[in-house]
């Protein structure tokens, strides 16, 4: 007879406030198929997998991830690990996004710069107006 180790579940409503978004949210990522929820009658029942899966679906949408790709990393990793073919692809997505992030983060260095430099032209612009007075 096998011992079950003490798993810890999650409601609907638990989530939605430690990760702070609504309970709608975390029904259309069911629906989007991302998370699978267990339910007892008509309360949807969250485990330690589906909390771990909402943490990387918020950290994606922030990282610029679609739900698409999302999702395809998720299939990948559920699929055999053991499978040179599934880490290929899931290795390739990874690469494709840290290629995207790094040219994000290229731009928004450059933005930066262009504004720093028209934040200190009105500086400059200001002390002189304020001189003038």
């Amino acid at each position: 007879m096998m011992n079950k180790v003490n798993q810890v579940n999650y409601s609907i409503g638990e989530l939605s406030k430690e990760f702070d978004i609504t309970t709608r949210s975390i029904r259309f990522y069911e629906d989007q198929k991302l998370l699978t929820p267990t339910r007892k009658g008509q309360t949807r029942i969250y485990n330690q997998r589906d909390k771990v899966r909402l943490k990387l679906i918020l950290r994606g949408k922030r990282l610029g991830f679609s739900l698409a790709e999302t999702g395809r990393l998720f299939e990948l990793y559920d699929a055999d690990k053991s499978s040179a073919k599934q880490l290929s692809s899931m290795m390739e997505l990874i690469s494709h996004k840290k290629n995207d992030l790094k040219q994000q983060l290229d731009d928004i260095n450059a933005v930066l710069i262009e504004l720093n430099g028209l934040e200190d032209n009105c500086q400059n612009i200001l002390t002189q107006l304020t001189i003038q007075k």
